[in-house]
């Protein structure tokens, strides 16, 4: 056929696309222990709960699927019982009345919150654009930015925290957007309410402010933003959260974002009509209405942090305090000789950057299994 070079490549894509580093996801565990000959290896590197989702998720799945009912029917499209289940649970789960409840049109529903980036950029933003964010934080926000031909604008960290004010000054007549992750992603820390404000008063009208909150109900500390009202007090804010992280059901792929009604409607035009499918929707409706589970999940995450702590400052291992449910470790080591290491010894880890690495919270004997791991290194590199 004529075009046809034989295996030469043809069909290139557009050169901006062309530029992004494709995210590399973990091999799946037994195909690890299969290539390196061990067993009974743990995975602290997707900060996924380790007790796993809610029994009221699971009986209601397990119900649902046994009957075979409606698995032949396209799932809800506009996620209607699911929308109205966040908004009661907003309503209810909060020290501080709202305004008024959020309305399901102001809800947007994701395969996962990761989706909901993509859409938001898609929406908002095309060649020539730019988008501020922190460096280093999620990867995925620099992907999607440069996936519609815009640019990322970085902001350096400071003391691992965003730098709120450099993030402000960032901004020019071409920016559309500005990524803020609270808990920050690779790091675990936060910024505080008094920060907050403070950008907020500076962030003109036109700016998008995308606050990811993927890890929020494991914030501990009093200070932190209440982005909700900012929402309710109509600014150009997008809030999201998920159910990957606290409920459990990173599996099942379900997240949500919170805005004005007019931006949720701009991204419903881009937002594929099934993105959310049935057995996800369902999942999270009973997730929602088990605040044990959630509580269970909150204080498993601070013991296993508390010991961490504890055996990490044993060791004179440099560590930053988190408000999520994984660990920043700063290394004096190349962070794939550690990783490598970690994973002969059948604990799997997150390289984050050349000398750093991101470990999950796991449970009792998961933590117990990294620090020996850990302390086995330590000592090899010692003699």
């Amino acid at each position: 056929m004529k075009g046809l070079k034989g295996n030469n490549q043809v069909i290139k894509a557009s050169p901006h696309v062309s530029k992004i580093n494709p995210y590399v996801p973990g091999k799946p565990i037994k195909e690890l222990e299969r290539e390196l000959g061990i067993k009974g290896s743990v995975k602290l590197a997707s900060n996924e709960n380790p007790i796993g989702p809610s029994k009221n998720a699971l009986q209601a799945l397990s119900e649902y699927l046994l009957t075979g009912m409606e698995i032949n029917r396209y799932p809800d499209g506009s996620g209607y019982y699911l929308k109205n289940a966040i908004s009661e649970k907003l309503r209810n789960s909060r020290n501080l009345p709202l305004k008024r409840d959020v309305g399901i049109d102001e809800i947007i529903l994701g395969n996962g919150s990761n989706e909901l980036i993509d859409i938001a950029v898609r929406t908002f933003m095309t060649h020539g654009d730019s988008a501020v964010m922190a460096a280093p934080s999620f990867v995925v926000y620099s992907m999607a930015v440069r996936s519609v031909g815009a640019t990322p604008v970085e902001a350096p960290l400071i003391d691992y925290r965003h730098d709120l004010m450099k993030m402000a000054e960032a901004v020019t007549e071409n920016t559309k957007m500005i990524f803020i992750a609270n808990p920050n992603n690779p790091t675990g820390t936060i910024n505080k309410v008094h920060e907050f404000e403070r950008f907020m008063e500076k962030i003109p009208e036109g700016v998008l402010v995308v606050i990811d909150e993927a890890y929020y109900e494991y914030v501990a500390d009093r200070e932190y933003p209440d982005t909700l009202q900012y929402f309710m007090n109509d600014r150009d804010i997008l809030i999201l959260r998920t159910f990957s992280k606290a409920y459990g059901l990173a599996g099942l792929r379900m997240g949500y974002g919170i805005a004005r009604k007019d931006i949720v409607q701009e991204m419903n035009r881009i937002r594929e009509p099934f993105n959310t499918n049935t057995v996800a929707q369902l999942a999270a409706i009973h997730a929602l209405g088990d605040d044990e589970h959630i509580k269970k999940s909150i204080e498993l995450n601070e013991r296993g942090k508390a010991f961490l702590y504890e055996n990490l400052e044993s060791m004179g291992v440099s560590y930053v305090p988190t408000e999520a449910n994984f660990i920043y470790i700063p290394l004096n080591n190349d962070s794939s000789v550690v990783y490598n290491f970690l994973l002969k010894e059948g604990v799997i880890v997150r390289p984050v950057g050349p000398r750093e690495i991101r470990v999950t919270i796991g449970l009792p004997d998961e933590n117990k299994r990294f620090i020996e791991a850990l302390k086995t290194l330590i000592k090899q590199l010692s003699n």
